[in-house]
């Protein structure tokens, strides 16, 4: 499982967060603490919106804890909100175009989790992407495959919804397969102006997810940044955060989709 962090708020070098923290994401990608594996090592990415709508990014395959390109952009790069992550494969090749996050137009993605069972449905799951969709696609991951579906499935203007029908669609692709692997999916979209985390599983054991607001800014991430539980609250399992201009909710998932992927 991957590891991985997201900031909104007032302007702030993505050091701050990325690096320089106890537990730091790059820390994370040698030393994970509530992952499958402890080493996160098959590329990483941020993402970050500057002066332009669209957000800039910078991916690659080599660890995050031996880039140090990777450092310096941090150290140079103030944002008000930006992605990153550090990723452990699950089955796909490592390239960057497998590497998280993934952009369409001015939205972002990144995931942590699976579907079960992935190969035996991946052709399927890409049929139900439109062409003008899928004609983006740069990677082979899952990840990728989602994003694009929910897309299709109307993402930008109904988050939630969106991604309930995506997640009840590739749920129902499992079925038919007869695959008894969960699907798992803990995931974060964002434009740049409107945040939303995801932590929905079918077995019920999502990736772990945390959030921590203060005066200047939410922080999310796999795991607390400064190796303590203090301060960070717990996204409930099947729970969705959503944030926006410093307001931020919790909100469970919606039901429809809770008894679909759990059957």
């Amino acid at each position: 499982m991957c590891r991985f962090l997201a900031y909104s708020g007032e302007p702030v070098f993505l050091s701050d967060l990325v690096c320089a923290p106890t537990h730091s994401l790059v820390h994370q990608s040698l030393h994970a603490a509530e992952a499958k594996t402890e080493t996160n090592g098959d590329g990483f990415g941020i993402g970050w919106y500057g002066e332009r709508p669209e957000p800039g990014i910078y991916r690659d395959v080599s660890p995050a804890w031996s880039d140090e390109n990777l450092v310096n952009l941090c150290r140079q790069v103030r944002a008000r909100t930006f992605f990153a992550h550090v990723r452990a494969a699950t089955g796909t090749a490592t390239s960057r175009a497998n590497c998280h996050p993934f952009v369409h137009g001015r939205h972002m993605f990144m995931h942590n989790g699976q579907i079960g069972g992935y190969h035996r449905i991946k052709r399927r799951l890409e049929a139900l992407i439109p062409d003008a969709l899928y004609d983006g696609r740069r990677g082979t991951t899952d990840s990728e495959a989602i994003f694009l579906l929910a897309l299709a499935n109307g993402l930008i203007e109904d988050p939630i919804g969106a991604m309930a029908g995506t997640l009840a669609a590739i749920r129902d692709l499992m079925r038919a397969a007869g695959i008894a692997e969960p699907l798992r999916f803990t995931a974060l979209l964002t434009d740049g102006e409107r945040l939303t985390a995801y932590r929905w599983a079918c077995d019920g054991r999502p990736p772990s997810l945390y959030y921590r607001q203060s005066e200047t800014g939410l922080v999310v991430v796999s795991e607390p940044i400064d190796g303590c539980r203090e301060g960070w609250r717990v996204v409930p399992t099947g729970g969705t955060l959503q944030a926006r201009g410093g307001e931020v909710t919790l909100a469970e998932g919606p039901e429809a989709l809770r008894q679909r992927i759990a059957a």
